[in-house]
């Protein structure tokens, strides 16, 4: 969670807001005296799922003058059943009904990225691989997509396309080979940053390692050609795995002795997990 409180989100909060407000909720405004006060429980519908985006409501909440008090927050990645409690606040009733499709719109789609990630590294759990996201995430929402992946027990891939050097085919249909591409990249990236190069067949993978490259992306590759790719890339380059992975898959890729396997449905196509948000009588 302290992650998420170092962000600068006031701004993309605000804006979340506004989308939905417009000029006013006419119906709090109808039937919710002013100064009202109130208590609010949000709670899990589903059998299981995995928390994340506590640390919002209160921005959230404060923004629209609701005045929050937070009596009970669930902890970041804790897995909460059906029915179990994963806040309670106290405050001006109108501020919380104001902000409520908002906070649950954040809550519900980070819980469901922390909850879907939580599910592949326990698929790939007893193996060495780790589980990663990629830049398939929803515009503007970044950050917190890929923070929920934390949450899930995953790790980030690079945050954005000046966090490292990810050769595709269309470099390389670009640049005119492999060797070629890579050589540009060394010209123009600082030493520090790796180099990583996507590959499509066993001849490219060979190029790849013979260009020098340490990281190599394997792209919807059968399962018996990453085996013969870990032969040949030996245990010193890094090898992921990557395209149309799923939960009945992820395992047996896993025990292709890869060392990360990317999945992009994590963020880009995720299933919002389902919570709501109930005002308790006094």
């Amino acid at each position: 969670m302290e992650i998420l409180r170092q962000l600068d989100l006031t701004d993309l909060l605000r804006r979340a807001l506004n989308e939905d407000i417009g000029h006013g909720d006419i119906s709090t405004a109808a039937t919710v005296a002013p100064g009202q006060p109130g208590r609010a429980k949000i709670t899990a519908k589903e059998e299981r799922l995995v928390f994340c985006g506590g640390s919002l409501i209160e921005p959230l909440f404060s923004m629209v003058g609701a005045e929050p008090k937070i009596e009970f927050l669930a902890p970041e990645g804790a897995e909460l059943r059906r029915g179990q409690s994963a806040a309670e606040i106290e405050g001006l009733l109108a501020g919380m009904l104001i902000a409520e499709r908002t906070a649950l719109n954040f809550l519900q789609l980070l819980s469901g990225i922390a909850t879907l990630t939580r599910q592949y590294v326990e698929a790939v759990a007893g193996t060495h691989a780790r589980i990663i996201d990629t830049r398939k995430t929803h515009p503007g929402l970044r950050a917190l997509e890929k923070y929920a992946v934390r949450v899930g027990g995953g790790f980030n891939h690079r945050f954005g396309l000046d966090g490292g050097v990810l050769i595709k085919d269309n470099h390389i249909a670009a640049a005119g080979s492999i060797a070629k591409a890579v050589e540009h990249a060394r010209h123009l990236a600082p030493h520090t940053v790796k180099i990583q190069v996507e590959c499509e067949t066993l001849e490219q993978v060979g190029e790849a390692l013979k260009a020098g490259v340490t990281v190599i992306l394997l792209d919807n590759m059968p399962i018996e050609t990453m085996r013969r790719a870990r032969e040949m890339a030996g245990p010193a380059v890094q090898l992921e795995a990557s395209g149309g992975i799923t939960l009945e898959t992820v395992h047996e890729i896993a025990e292709t002795e890869v060392d990360l396997i990317s999945v992009g449905a994590l963020t880009h196509s995720v299933r919002a997990i389902d919570l709501s948000m109930r005002i308790e009588s006094p």
